[in-house]
């Protein structure tokens, strides 16, 4: 949603993106809604099977104050949505999205560009780890969000890839997350109960974020008016060209 275009250059107003940022929550609700039974399955099978309710109840509620905020900017949209999922989602997932929201939304004081995007994107990151303490390989939405925002990272700052394809580009790290919790036990949340009776079961809340993160990209590529990059999270830059120095597989004198 920056108004960067294809380019570097300098963003919209605050109004042209807080619209898109309303846009973008309208479309999550849209999706977390048409997804809920999925999402209650996922949770029935590791969880107590209100991730799906809970998710499209806050969700929804989220869409009608964004749509209720008066000529919005991006802060205030994403502080105005984070809590109103701290107060609509129930257990801990209100704190994880909502919370966390509340506390990024401050990055984007002054609108929306790839700088801030990504400083957003870091904090959103740190705070679902702080509240849930969680790290990769928990089998939480930890382990869809680091990769992503890894990705965008990497994409924006070092391989100066245009923003929506850098986007692109963390959603499809996202889902790579999401495919590795499968395989792996929970050691967070009601989850991590099960032992390695979770093994082999996805989780529910790296599949919600996986989902908002599809729909931000949808909805960037529409304000754009732009085609979503058919890209992948593969780096352009391995092994990095700027480095001048080969790494010496034989040891050298070690």
């Amino acid at each position: 949603m920056s108004g960067e275009g294809q380019g570097g250059g300098g963003g919209r107003e605050d109004g042209g993106d807080g619209a898109a940022v309303v846009a973008a929550v309208e479309a999550v609700a849209e999706r977390i809604e048409a997804e809920r039974s999925y999402l209650t399955e996922l949770d029935s099978a590791i969880g107590d099977a209100d991730h799906g309710g809970n998710m499209a109840r806050g969700w929804s509620a989220a869409a009608e104050a964004a749509r209720d905020l008066d000529d919005p900017d991006p802060q205030t949209v994403c502080k105005t949505v984070g809590k109103t999922l701290m107060a609509e989602v129930g257990g801990a997932s209100g704190p994880l999205f909502g919370g966390s929201l509340v506390f990024a939304s401050a990055e984007l004081e002054g609108g929306i560009d790839s700088e801030n995007a990504v400083a957003f994107a870091e904090t959103y990151l740190q705070k679902v780890e702080d509240r849930g303490d969680a790290r990769m390989g928990d089998q939480t939405m930890v382990d869809a969000l680091t990769p992503a925002v890894h990705t965008f990272k990497k994409s924006v700052e070092t391989d100066g890839l245009p923003p929506l394809e850098a986007l692109a580009k963390a959603v499809d790290a996202a889902e790579r997350g999401v495919a590795f919790t499968v395989p792996i036990r929970a050691r967070k949340g009601r989850a991590s109960y099960l032992g390695w009776r979770s093994v082999g079961h996805q989780d529910p809340g790296a599949t919600s974020a996986l989902y908002i993160l599809e729909e931000l990209l949808a909805t960037a590529a529409d304000a754009l008016d732009s085609e979503v990059p058919d890209v992948d999270a593969t780096s352009p830059t391995i092994p990095d060209e700027d480095l001048d120095d080969t790494p010496d597989v034989d040891g050298g004198d070690a």
